[in-house]
C-alpha cells in the first residue's frame, strides 16, 4: 500500500504531488498521536503517593479509636476508603535508618545505615525506589524532611523535583510553591513548612496529571521543635499540656495537606489512579516523664504511643508501631482493618511490583501487599518481621515476639498483650529459643553480622529499666530557668557559658513560655537575653514565636571569635506588632565566622516567649532550653 501511495505521488503534477504528501504527513502524525493515547489509555500503572510522619506516635491518628482529643479527618477517610493496618511497623525506632529502609526498600543494616551515626555511603550506593521509578518513566519528587544527606544532593536519589522544606528555616528547592522549575538553590519559605510541602505537592500533581508520578510527602511533624502556627492552635482549645497542643496542631496541618493533596487528585479524576501510603517513621520520644518544658525545642513532642509500652529509640512496640494507612480506591476493598503485620519496607517491593519494575532476588525485603489487601491471598504478608537497632534486636512471628537489649530479653504474646507487660520468656523457653534462632540466621546477613553491636546507652537502659523491668524512673533533669541580673555573681559566672541571662529586666518561666519584663523607666534600656560561649557556624538561621504588649522590634545581635565586643553592624531587627496572639518571626544571621555570643533584644514593657531556634549552618540547633 505504502509503494502504491508512493507511485501515484511521484506520477502526479508538483503541486499534487505537495498536497498529497502533506496529507500523508498529516495522517502519520495522527496515527502516531493515536498510537500514543492508545497506550497511554491502556497504562494501568497507579500513581503512588507516600505520606511519612516524623516522630508520630501510634496513639495520634483518630481512626485509631485510641484517644478522643486528635482529629484526622482527611487521613481517616483514606482509612475508610481502603486500609488501616492495625500491625503497622517502621524498620527503626529512629529517623535516619527508618528513612532509609523505606526508600531501598530493604533492611538498612544491609547496607550500613543502622543509626542516625553511622555512615551514608551504604544508603548512597543503594538504588532508592525513586531511581527504580524514574528509569520505569514515573515524575518524581521529593517533599520535606530528608535527613539523608544534603538537600540538593538529593536528585542524585531518583527525584527529579525536590522541594526540602522542614522548618522556617532556608532550603533546597528546585520547585517553586507553584510547581514551576527553578534552579536548584537555597529558597525562602513562603509558608508554614507543612502547608509549604502540601502545596508544592498539589501544584505538581496538576503539572504531571497526565503521567505516572511517584511523590514522597516527608513532613517534619510533629517531629520538635513545636512550631505549629497560631490558626492550628486554635483548633485545639481548652487545658492539656502545651506540648500536646502543638503536636495536635501540627498533625492537623499534616492532615490539612493530605486532604489538599486527595482533593487535587480528585479534581483531576486521579483517585482511582493513585496508590496512597500513610506510615510514621517511629514512635514519639516521650523521655519516661512527658514534660510539658516550655519552649518547642528538644524533650517530649506532645505525641501519644498509647496503648503501646515504650518510645523512641526502643524496639517495643511504642518505638517502631507506627500509623500505618493504605488506600488505592476502586482497587483495594473500602473499610478494612488488617490484622497481619506490615512493614515499611513493603512500600517499595509494592510501588516495584506495580510499575512493572523488574528486580532480582534481594532487591527488597518488603512484599506487594495488594494481593493480601485485596483477599487474593489469604495468609500473612511475611512469615514474621525482625528489627536490629545497635544493641537492641527483635523478631515477630504471628502474635509472638522475642525483643533483645543488651544481655537482656523479653518474650511477648501480642494477642493477648500488645502492651507487652508480661515477659513470658520463662513460661515458654522452648517459643523464645525457636524465635531466638530464626533471629540470629537472619541477623547474620547484617552488617556487621549479629544480634547486636554493643552495649546499651545510658538512656536505653533508663527505658528498659523503666519500660519493661518496672523498675521506678530516675527523677527528670531539673527543669531549666534562666538566669536573671539579681542572682549571685558566682553563679552567673558559672553558667553564663551554657545558659540564657537576662539584663535590663526580669525573667520568669511561665505555663506558656518565658515572659521578660523591663525594669528600667520607659525610653532607657530595653530587656534583652544573652547566651554566651556558643559555638555556631553562620549564616544562622532563626525562628521565635512571641507575643509583645508592645509594638516595636524584636533585635538580634552577635558576636563572633574575632570581635572584642558587640559591633553596630552585627544587628539584624524584625518588627512586631502588639497582640495577645503568637507570632512567628524568622530571619538569619548573615555572619560566616563562627558565633559566639548572641543577644535578643525585647521592647520596653511585657514580652512572651515561647520558643526559640538558632539553627547554624553546621553544628547544633540552639533553643530556649539547651
Amino acid at each position: 500500500m505504502n509503494l502504491a501511495f508512493t507511485n501515484v505521488t511521484m506520477k502526479s503534477s508538483p503541486a499534487a504531488a505537495a498536497a498529497t504528501l502533506t496529507g500523508f504527513r498529516s495522517l502519520l502524525l495522527a496515527l502516531v498521536a493515536l498510537s500514543h493515547s492508545a497506550v497511554d489509555a491502556g497504562d494501568e500503572r497507579p500513581n503512588i503517593v507516600v505520606f511519612y510522619t516524623d516522630d508520630h506516635g501510634h496513639a495520634d491518628l483518630s481512626c485509631q479509636g485510641v484517644v478522643d482529643d486528635i482529629r484526622t479527618p482527611n487521613v481517616d477517610a483514606l482509612a475508610k476508603n481502603g486500609v488501616l493496618a492495625r500491625h503497622g511497623y517502621s524498620t527503626a525506632p529512629q529517623c535516619v535508618p527508618s528513612r532509609a529502609g523505606l526508600l531501598i526498600g530493604k533492611f538498612q543494616s544491609k547496607f550500613g545505615v543502622e543509626s542516625n551515626v553511622k555512615s551514608l555511603d551504604g544508603f548512597d550506593r543503594e538504588l532508592t525506589i525513586a531511581e527504580r521509578l524514574q528509569k520505569a518513566g514515573y515524575m518524581t519528587a521529593q517533599f520535606g524532611k530528608w535527613h539523608l544527606g544534603p538537600g540538593p544532593k538529593i536528585t542524585e536519589h531518583g527525584f527529579k523535583h525536590v522541594f526540602n522544606q522542614n522548618s522556617g528555616a532556608p532550603f533546597a528547592a528546585n520547585i517553586a510553591l507553584d510547581g514551576s522549575d527553578r534552579e536548584m538553590s537555597t529558597m525562602r519559605p513562603e509558608m508554614y513548612h507543612v502547608d509549604g510541602c502540601s502545596r508544592a505537592a498539589a501544584s505538581l500533581i496538576e503539572r504531571y496529571k497526565n503521567v505516572p508520578f511517584f511523590l514522597y510527602v516527608a513532613y517534619r511533624a510533629p517531629h520538635v521543635p513545636l512550631d505549629a502556627p497560631q490558626k492550628y492552635l486554635d483548633r485545639f482549645p481548652g487545658k492539656m499540656p502545651e506540648r500536646r497542643r502543638q503536636a495536635l496542631a501540627m498533625l492537623s496541618a499534616v492532615d490539612d495537606g493530605v486532604g489538599l493533596i486527595t482533593e487535587t487528585l480528585a479534581q483531576n479524576n486521579l483517585t482511582e489512579k493513585t496508590l496512597i501510603f500513610y506510615v510514621g517513621d517511629n514512635g514519639a520520644p516521650l523521655k519516661i516523664h512527658k514534660l510539658d518544658a516550655p519552649g518547642g525545642g528538644p524533650g517530649w513532642d506532645g505525641s501519644l504511643n498509647d496503648p503501646l509500652n515504650g518510645e523512641k529509640g526502643m524496639l517495643s512496640e511504642g518505638g517502631m508501631h507506627v500509623p500505618f494507612v493504605i488506600s488505592w480506591p476502586g482497587r483495594i476493598p473500602a473499610g478494612q482493618v488488617f490484622e497481619h503485620p506490615v512493614s515499611a519496607l513493603d512500600v517499595a517491593a509494592t510501588a516495584a511490583e506495580l510499575a512493572k519494575i523488574e528486580s532480582k532476588p534481594g532487591d527488597f525485603d518488603g512484599v506487594n501487599l495488594i494481593p493480601y489487601l485485596t483477599g487474593k491471598q489469604k495468609e500473612a504478608p511475611h512469615e514474621f518481621l525482625a528489627w536490629r537497632w545497635v544493641a537492641q534486636s527483635a523478631i515477630r512471628e504471628g502474635n509472638w515476639k522475642l525483643l533483645r537489649g543488651g544481655d537482656r530479653e523479653y518474650l511477648y504474646n501480642l494477642k493477648n498483650d500488645l502492651e507487652e507487660q508480661q515477659n513470658l520468656a520463662g513460661e515458654h523457653p522452648e517459643i523464645a529459643d525457636s524465635l531466638r534462632e530464626k533471629l540470629t540466621r537472619w541477623a547474620s546477613q547484617l552488617d556487621p553480622p549479629g544480634l547486636a553491636s554493643g552495649g546499651m546507652s545510658k538512656a536505653a537502659t533508663d527505658y528498659f529499666d523503666f519500660y519493661l523491668d518496672g523498675k521506678p524512673a530516675a527523677p527528670p533533669r531539673q527543669t531549666f530557668v534562666p538566669r536573671s541580673d539579681s542572682e549571685n555573681s558566682e553563679s552567673k559566672s558559672k553558667d553564663s557559658a551554657s545558659r540564657w541571662l537576662i539584663r535590663s529586666g526580669k525573667m520568669k518561666v511561665t505555663s506558656e513560655g518565658l515572659q521578660l519584663e523591663s525594669q528600667t523607666p520607659a525610653g532607657q534600656k530595653t530587656p534583652f537575653m544573652t547566651r554566651n560561649g556558643l559555638s555556631l557556624f553562620g549564616p544562622v538561621s532563626i525562628s521565635m514565636v512571641v507575643k509583645t504588649a508592645t509594638s516595636g522590634a524584636i533585635g538580634f545581635s552577635w558576636r563572633t571569635s574575632a570581635d572584642k565586643d558587640f559591633a553596630a553592624a552585627n544587628r539584624v531587627n524584625v518588627a512586631v506588632e502588639t497582640s495577645g496572639q503568637w507570632q512567628t518571626i524568622r530571619t538569619s544571621l548573615p555572619s560566616r565566622s563562627k558565633i559566639i555570643h548572641v543577644r535578643v533584644h525585647v521592647p520596653a514593657g511585657t514580652t512572651s516567649i515561647k520558643s526559640i531556634e538558632l539553627k547554624p549552618a553546621s553544628g547544633k540547633t540552639v533553643t530556649l532550653m539547651q
